[in-house]
C-alpha cells in the first residue's frame, strides 16, 4: 500500500460553519509531512480525521486503506498514533510516566485493572530511553515539565508501534531550549527509515524538524498549497496562507520567517 492517507473532497461543517472545504490530500509511503497555517485554518480539526476521530461531512477519507465510515474506527485507531494538547488534557496527573506510555496500549490513559506482557513492559522503558525521559519513569506526570510532558506524550504515541504518527503542535507552550530539544528528537525519528509516517502540525516554520519532505499549507480551511518542501515552502505561499507578506530564509536545515520590512 502506498497511500497512507487519502481524502478527497473532504468537507467538515458544525451548523453554519465550514471548517474544511474542498480538501484533496495524499500522503504516502516514507513520506513526513508538516502542516501550516494560522489560526482557525483546519489544521487540528483535518488532523482529528486523520487520526479517525472525526468523520467528514462530505467527500472520502481513507486512512491506512480504510474508508472512513466503512470500518470500524476501534480497530484502526491502534494503528495509528496521535499526540494532542487534547488528549494530554486526559492523563490523570497522579499517573506514573511509565504508566502514561504504557497504557497506550490498551488505548486507554489511566492505569486500572489491566495486564501487560513483558513485551509491552519493555516496548515503554525502551521509547522512554529514546526520548530521554526513562530517568522519570517513576515520577508522575503532574510533575514533569512542559517539554518533558511532550516528550513523554510522543514516546506514548509510539507504544502500538503505529503505522501513522500524527502530532498536534508538538512545541507550543515549550521555552526555546525545550523545543530545540524536541525537534531534534523529531529530526531524529523521521532520519529512522523505520519510523512510521509522520505528519506535524504547527504555526511555525521554526519548528520543522530536518528531515520532513512535505508540506501542507491550509488557509480558511482548503488547500493553499501543498507539495515537497523544497519547492512548496516559499516566501509566496507561506504569505498567501497567512494573509501577511513574510520573508522565508533558510539556514542549513532549517527555517526562519517574518513579517517584511
Amino acid at each position: 500500500m502506498s497511500e497512507v492517507l487519502e481524502l478527497h473532497d473532504v468537507a467538515l461543517r458544525r451548523g453554519t460553519t465550514t471548517i474544511l472545504d474542498g480538501i484533496d490530500w495524499t500522503v504516502r509511503e516514507g513520506e513526513r509531512w508538516v502542516v501550516l497555517g494560522r489560526n482557525g485554518a483546519g489544521k487540528t480539526t483535518l488532523l482529528q480525521i486523520a487520526a479517525g476521530r472525526l468523520h467528514p461531512s462530505s467527500g472520502t477519507a481513507d486512512v491506512l486503506g480504510s474508508r472512513l465510515g466503512r470500518v470500524d474506527v476501534f480497530e484502526l485507531r491502534p494503528r495509528v498514533g496521535l499526540s494532542s494538547a487534547a488528549l494530554a488534557d486526559r492523563i490523570p496527573p497522579g499517573e506514573t510516566v511509565r504508566d502514561v506510555v504504557l497504557t497506550a496500549a490498551y488505548g486507554v490513559t489511566g492505569r486500572w485493572r489491566e495486564t501487560y506482557a513483558d513485551v509491552d513492559t519493555q516496548r515503554a522503558a525502551d521509547l522512554l530511553e529514546a526520548f530521554d525521559v526513562a530517568r522519570f519513569a517513576d515520577r508522575t506526570f503532574g510533575t514533569l515539565s512542559e517539554g518533558e510532558r511532550k516528550r513523554v506524550q510522543i514516546a506514548r504515541s509510539l507504544m502500538t508501534d503505529p503505522e501513522l504518527l500524527l502530532l498536534d503542535e508538538p512545541a507550543a507552550g515549550l521555552d526555546l531550549g525545550g523545543r530545540e530539544e524536541l525537534v531534534a528528537a523529531l529530526a531524529e525519528l523521521a532520519g529512522d527509515e523505520r519510523s512510521p509516517v509522520l505528519v506535524l502540525v504547527t504555526h511555525h516554520v521554526e519548528e520543522i524538524p530536518p528531515g520532513f519532505t512535505h508540506v501542507l499549507l491550509l488557509r480558511g480551511g482548503t488547500v493553499h498549497a501543498a507539495g515537497p518542501i523544497d519547492e512548496t515552502l516559499t516566501a509566496q505561499n507561506l504569505s498567501g496562507a497567512f494573509g501577511l507578506e513574510l520573508e522565508l530564509e533558510r539556514h542549513g536545515r532549517r527555517w526562519a520567517a517574518r513579517a517584511a520590512v
